[in-house]
Formats: C-alpha cells, sequence, structure tokens
C-alpha cells in the first residue's frame, strides 16, 4: 500500500526500557531520509506480517538483537508534509544474553526521560509526543503473563 495523508503507512516502534529507568534511542544514518534525527528503533512492516513480528525483525535489523515484545504503550498518527503514518509503539526488553548494536542505525544511546530534551537529541517529529509522555510517566514496566493469568512486572 502507498502511504499518503490519506492513507497512513503503519509503522512499529518499540520502547525498550533497562528495568532501571532508561530507554533505548536510536539516530538515523546519513541515507535515510530525516537523517541524523533520534527515534524509538522500529520501522515498516511487511505484506501479510503480523505487527510484534514486524518489530521483532526490525530491531533484529538494526540492533543485532532479539527482543520480548510486550503491550502496546501508545499509538500515533503523524502526517509529514509527503505522508503520513501511523506508529504502534510496544513496551519491549532485551532478551536475556542479548546487546543492542549498531548494525542499520548511526547511534544508539539509554537515556532517562529527563535526559530527552530537544537541546541534546533531535527527534523526528511522529516521536516528539512519546517523548513528552516518557518524561511524565517515565517508561512503562513490562509485564509477561505468569501461571493462572497472573502477571509479573519489571
Amino acid at each position: 500500500m502507498i502511504s499518503s495523508p490519506q492513507h497512513p503507512k503503519l509503522v512499529v516502534a518499540g520502547l525498550l526500557g533497562d528495568g532501571l529507568g532508561k530507554v533505548l534511542i536510536t539516530r538515523r544514518r546519513p541515507d535515510q531520509p530525516l537523517p541524523d534525527q533520534w527515534e524509538l528503533p522500529g520501522g515498516k512492516m511487511e505484506p501479510g506480517e503480523a505487527p510484534d513480528e514486524a518489530l521483532r525483525r526490525e530491531l533484529v535489523e538494526e540492533l543485532g538483537a532479539r527482543v520480548e515484545v510486550g503491550p502496546i504503550w501508545d499509538v500515533l498518527h503523524h502526517r509529514y508534509p509527503d505522508r503520513a503514518v501511523l506508529m504502534l509503539v510496544y513496551a519491549c526488553r532485551l532478551m536475556p544474553g542479548q546487546t543492542a548494536r549498531c548494525v542499520e542505525v548511526a547511534d544508539l544511546a539509554w537515556v532517562t526521560p529527563a535526559e530527552l530534551d530537544a537541546a541534546a537529541y533531535d527527534f523526528l517529529p511522529a516521536d516528539r509526543p512519546l517523548l513528552e509522555r516518557l518524561r511524565r510517566e517515565g517508561p512503562p514496566a513490562f509485564c509477561v503473563n505468569g501461571a493462572r493469568g497472573t502477571a509479573r512486572c519489571i
């Protein structure tokens, strides 16, 4: 499907927390659209791909790391001059033994919500509302389903 302001492109993003109050952000490569801007890692869905599968694939491609995808944390719509995006943002965490590294991104950083200011990081316009929410609420707890329907959150 071609994206347009009337038909947004569905994209996925991962809000990866370290369990200690920091989240992972990545910087776009100079050869990409909107170069050198910071964002939450993620990307476009392939045809027939479920959103959580797309996010797992994108994070392996971008960060060389496997992640556990949790619940949707936010849904955003943003109109750029030439296209629109509908972004599903999932709470995520790295699988045990995995380390995020720069594979298809220019840089990455683990930062606290308080460090997410415009002076230090030039974020994509679509991601900016997420920064406000992160500063206000902090990173989400990552919950996994346990036995008998109980949830364990970290």
